[in-house]
C-alpha cells in the first residue's frame, strides 16, 4: 500500500470482481460488461455453474412478460401482498419492492441483450397458493432447452447435472416434462419413449459423451449464461478462489485470490460481487448456526460451499442475517454420492406417510420441501425423534412410483437394486410391526398412523395436517386416485421406509444487504465496493420460500441490479428512485 493509501501491485485489474460461477455471478458479470465494464468471474473448483447446474434452473418472477401469453395474469399489488403475508417484516420492505420491480426488467434484458430465454410454467402454483395474493402458476419460470454442442469443448467444464433430476440418470427432462413423467399423466408413456429415443438415437453426440446433449434445468440455465459469457468475451477463471478483501479508506478495492495454489491480488475498480454461494459444506459453520443436530452429510447440495464469501465480509464488519435458516429439503443417503438426494416429488404421492420414532405423523407430507425440515426440527424438540425421520410406503406404492433413488419397481423391482442398499437405503418387511422394529419406531404407533391414512383415503380429508388440500399439495400428486389424488392407504405387503435426514439444497443467511445488493455494516452504513446475491447475502424471501425459483430468481435480479449501481458515475450519490427507474 502506497503512503497516500491507495493499493498497488495488482496482477490483474477489471472495473468489476465476480466471486462464484452460478447463475448469479454469471448475470452480473454479463449485466456488468452490458453497462460499459469489464467484468471478470472467479471460481474455486475446476468446474463452472455451482450449486445452479444441479438445481431446476427455474427462476419465481411475478408479472413476467410470458405470463399473458399463457393465459395468466398479476399484478405488483398481489405480488407484494403475497410476500408481505409470508415475510412480515423480517425483510426491509425495500430490498422486497427492489425484486419485484426489476425481476421482469432482468429477465428481459438477458433476453435481449445476450439471448438467455425463459418460458412460463403455467401450472406450477406458488408454494402457498392459497395465502392473500398467492397465484395457481405463471409466476415460475424456467430456462429453454440449449444445445450443448454450441458451447464446444466449454461443455465438459460445466458442473454436470444430479443423475436423480434426468430419465434413467441420463436424459434430461424439463420441469413441464417431468411433472407429467412423475404424475403419470396423459401421454406419459409416449413422452417417456420420446425421451430416450431422442437420447440413444443422437449417435454423433452419443460417441462424444454420456451427457446428453440438450440442457435442461439447470444445466440449461447456466450453460446459456456461459455461452453468452463466451460471446461477449467476458473472462472465466477456475480454479481461483476467494482468499480475502483488500479495503483501502474504507472501501472494498480488490480481492486476494488463490489460484493453482499461489496467491494473487486482483483490482476491482468499481467493486466485488460475492456470489460464492452459503456454508452448507462448513461442519464449523453449521454447528455455530444452524439448529442441531445437523450434519455436511445431509446436504444435496455439491460439496463447494464453504462459506467463503460469508466469511470474508464478516471480516470486513459485515452484518449477517438469517443464519439459522436454509432451503431446506428432507434427503436420503446413498452410498458412494458425493451428496444426499433430495425428496421434491415423493412425498405428495398417494400411499406414504412420514414418522417418527413414535412412529406418529407430525407434517403434511405433501407441504413445501422448507417446510418439512422445518417441522422436523419442531417436532425434534418435542420428542427428540424427528431427526432423522422415515418416510413409510407400501408395495404399491413402490410398484407404481419413484421414492429418492429407487425407481418405480415396474422400472426397477428390488431384485435389481443393489444388494448393499437393502437395509441401508431401503428397508423392508412383511408386516408393519417387524418394519417398525427394523427402523426403530414405535410398532403400534407406526400401525395407528397407517390405519388413520388409509381412513383419510377413503374421505379424502386429511383432520391432522391437510395433505392433499392446496394446488401446491397436488402438483406432483397422482389425479387417477380419487377423491384426493395425495392419500392413498398403506396397506399391501411387502411395507418399505427410507430414512429421511434435515437436508437442504443450500443456506439461507448470508451478509446482510440493501436493495442495491451493497453490503451493510453491522452499524448499519454501506461497505462501499462490495456486493452480495445469491446465498452469499441473506435472502430476500426471509424465513419463507414463495414458489420454485426463490433461490435462483432473487440471485440473478440483484446482480442484475448490483450491475446498474456499479456502472453509475458516482458510487458515492445514491437515489432512493434509482433501481425502480433503472431499465
Amino acid at each position: 500500500m502506497s503512503a497516500d493509501g491507495k493499493t498497488t501491485g495488482w496482477a490483474e485489474e477489471y472495473d468489476v470482481v465476480v466471486i462464484g460461477s452460478g447463475a448469479g455471478g454469471m448475470t452480473a458479470a454479463l449485466c456488468a460488461q452490458a453497462q460499459g465494464l469489464s467484468a471478470v468471474v472467479l471460481e474455486k473448483s475446476d468446474k463452472y455453474g455451482g450449486t445452479s447446474a444441479v438445481s431446476g434452473g427455474g427462476i419465481w418472477v411475478p408479472c413476467n412478460d410470458e405470463m399473458k401469453a399463457h393465459g395468466g395474469s398479476d399484478s405488483y399489488a398481489d405480488a407484494r401482498q403475497y410476500l408481505d403475508t409470508l415475510i412480515g417484516n423480517s425483510v426491509a420492505p425495500e430490498r422486497i419492492d427492489a425484486y419485484l420491480r426489476n425481476a421482469p426488467k432482468m429477465v428481459r434484458f438477458l433476453a435481449s441483450k445476450h439471448g438467455v430465454a425463459f418460458r412460463c410454467v403455467p401450472k406450477y402454483p406458488d408454494y402457498y397458493p392459497d395465502r392473500p395474493g398467492g397465484k395457481e402458476g405463471y409466476r415460475s419460470l424456467e430456462p429453454v432447452p440449449f444445445d450443448a454442442s454450441r458451447l464446444g469443448e466449454e461443455f465438459f467444464n460445466q458442473r454436470e447435472a444430479f443423475k436423480g433430476t434426468q430419465l434413467m440418470g441420463r436424459v434430461g427432462m424439463d420441469q413441464i416434462q417431468a411433472h407429467i413423467l412423475f404424475t403419470r399423466a396423459k401421454g406419459w408413456l409416449l413422452l417417456t419413449l420420446k425421451l430416450m429415443l431422442r437420447y440413444w438415437l443422437d449417435l454423433g453426440w452419443r460417441g462424444k459423451t454420456q451427457r446428453d446433449r440438450w440442457q435442461v434445468l439447470g444445466q440449461g440455465l447456466v450453460a446459456q449464461l456461459r455461452h453468452a459469457m463466451l460471446r461477449s468475451k467476458v473472462p472465466l477463471k477456475l480454479s481461483t478462489g476467494l482468499e480475502s478483501l483488500i479495503e483501502s479508506q474504507g472501501v472494498v478495492s480488490g480481492i486476494v485470490a488463490v489460484q493453482n495454489g499461489h496467491a494473487i491480488r486482483i483490482g476491482a475498480r468499481r467493486g466485488v460481487v460475492l456470489a460464492a454461494g452459503g456454508f452448507e459444506s462448513n461442519q464449523q459453520m453449521r454447528e455455530q448456526y444452524l439448529p442441531h443436530p445437523t450434519q455436511i452429510k445431509w446436504t444435496a447440495a455439491p460439496p463447494i460451499n464453504h462459506g467463503d464469501g460469508i466469511r470474508a465480509g464478516k471480516a470486513l464488519g459485515a452484518k449477517l442475517d438469517f443464519m439459522h435458516k436454509t432451503w431446506g429439503s428432507p434427503t436420503v443417503n446413498v452410498p458412494g454420492a458425493p451428496q444426499q438426494t433430495t425428496l421434491f416429488i415423493e412425498r405428495a404421492l398417494p400411499g406414504c406417510l412420514i414418522v417418527n420414532k413414535l412412529g406418529r405423523r407430525f407434517v403434511n407430507e405433501a407441504t413445501s420441501y422448507p417446510d418439512v425440515v422445518d417441522a422436523m426440527y419442531a417436532d425434534h424438540a418435542k420428542t427428540g425423534g424427528s431427526v432423522p425421520c422415515w418416510i413409510v410406503f407400501d408395495a404399491t406404492f413402490r410398484y407404481k412410483y419413484p421414492m429418492g433413488p429407487l425407481m418405480p419397481g415396474q422400472i426397477a423391482p428390488d431384485k435389481k437394486l443393489p444388494a448393499a442398499w437393502l437395509d441401508q437405503v431401503y428397508f423392508r418387511a412383511d408386516t408393519l410391526e417387524a418394519l417398525a422394529a427394523k427402523i426403530g419406531v414405535d410398532a403400534e404407533g407406526l400401525r395407528e398412523s397407517a390405519r388413520r391414512i388409509g381412513e383419510y383415503a377413503k374421505t379424502g380429508i386429511d383432520p391432522e395436517f391437510g395433505k392433499g388440500k392446496t394446488s401446491i399439495d397436488r402438483y406432483y400428486s397422482d389425479p387417477k386416485v380419487k377423491p384426493n389424488s395425495c392419500l392413498g392407504p398403506v396397506k399391501k405387503a411387502p411395507f418399505y421406509a427410507v430414512r429421511l435426514d434435515a437436508g437442504e439444497i443450500g443456506t439461507k443467511g448470508g451478509l446482510l444487504t440493501d436493495e442495491y445488493a451493497r453490503v451493510l455494516h453491522e452499524n448499519g452504513s454501506v461497505i462501499g465496493g462490495l456486493y452480495a446475491i445469491g446465498n452469499c447475502s441473506s435472502a430476500v424471501m426471509g424465513p419463507t420460500y414463495a414458489g420454485a425459483g426463490s433461490t435462483l430468481g432473487p440471485a440473478m435480479t440483484f446482480a442484475y441490479v448490483a450491475a446498474l449501481d456499479m456502472a453509475q458515475a458516482d458510487s458515492a450519490v445514491r437515489s432512493e428512485s434509482k433501481v425502480s427507474a433503472a431499465a
